[in-house]
């Protein structure tokens, strides 16, 4: 008899279960915009982000390790061995995460656009004047964030505040994380941008996560450069000037935004935007991957 299993933990989109001396962590199809989860499910959402974030996981193991043990259920307990966890599960290794989100932006779009517009800044950084809507930052820059628990939202704050929070965590190595976490964002984002654009896509931004072992080495955990996580857009319409088309969710967003009235506690999407949203997931994959998403 299968022993069933209970997530210790529900994220917004991700469930975790202890698994003895590993986690397993199960995307769900829930899809939350603006830090509210929404009614509907996306079917195969959850498998997208799992199997993308082992393809990125995969793609920069010369820059950092990460948590990823196995996606594949038959190395998990019998209880994720059944349909509905093959695909968009991942075993992985425990680690003590970084009370940071770690955010780095290629592109002004967004809340950083919003900020840049009224002040010349993103996140504190002084930006050069005359950046239009959607152009190139000469330089990714870092905009590290605190992280939200379920219905909050995340702050946004400078690289000398994250140094104060992580110290906090991390007696006397504030400092020396926060620089890591740093140099690492912007390392990997360039490279997996770089690669990206060959595959005629733009990662506009997007957020890591790091944890470090019971050695204190540093790994990557959570997810990794998924629709969830990052802004994509198709590089062979890109016109900066204007807010661009995506492969990610902000496809929803923009429904929700173009529909105030709709409850905020109690959103729900219409069909048409839940196939839509999935279909650009799945055609991401793909144009990243090389292959269609297996099913």
């Amino acid at each position: 008899m299968t022993v069933e299993m209970k997530p210790i933990k529900e994220g917004k989109v991700r469930e975790i279960y202890d698994n003895g001396d590993s986690l397993i962590l199960v995307a769900t199809d829930r899809i939350s915009c603006f830090d509210v989860i929404l009614n509907n499910q996306v079917t195969k959402k959850g498998t997208v982000l799992t199997q993308i974030s082992k393809f990125w996981f995969d793609f920069t193991q010369d820059i950092l390790p990460n948590h990823m043990i196995s996606t594949d259920v038959k190395d998990m307990p019998e209880f994720f061995q059944q349909p509905k966890y093959d695909g968009n599960s991942m075993m992985v290794k425990k680690l003590e995460m970084m009370p940071v989100e770690c955010i780095v932006r290629g592109y002004i779009t967004g809340s950083g656009w919003a900020s840049y517009q009224k002040t010349g800044e993103v996140c504190g950084i002084k930006l050069h004047e005359g950046l239009k809507e959607s152009d190139k930052l000469p330089e990714p820059i870092y905009t590290p964030s605190t992280k939200a628990e379920i219905d909050d939202h995340d702050e946004n704050i400078s690289f000398e505040q994250s140094i104060e929070h992580l110290e906090k965590s991390f007696p006397g190595k504030g400092e020396e994380l926060a620089t890591a976490l740093r140099d690492n964002t912007i390392a990997l984002y360039k490279k997996c941008a770089d690669y990206a654009l060959s595959k005629g896509i733009i990662i506009a931004d997007t957020k890591f996560e790091f944890g470090i072992d019971e050695d204190g080495v540093l790994y990557i955990g959570d997810e990794m450069l998924t629709p969830d996580s990052s802004r994509f857009w198709p590089a062979d319409t890109y016109e900066p000037g204007h807010g661009q088309p995506s492969f990610d969710k902000q496809f929803a967003r923009d429904w929700l935004k173009a529909n105030p009235d709709n409850d905020h506690n109690n959103w729900t999407l219409p069909q048409e935007v839940v196939d839509k949203t999935i279909e650009k997931y799945l055609q991401a994959y793909e144009m990243l991957t090389g292959s269609p998403l297996e099913a």
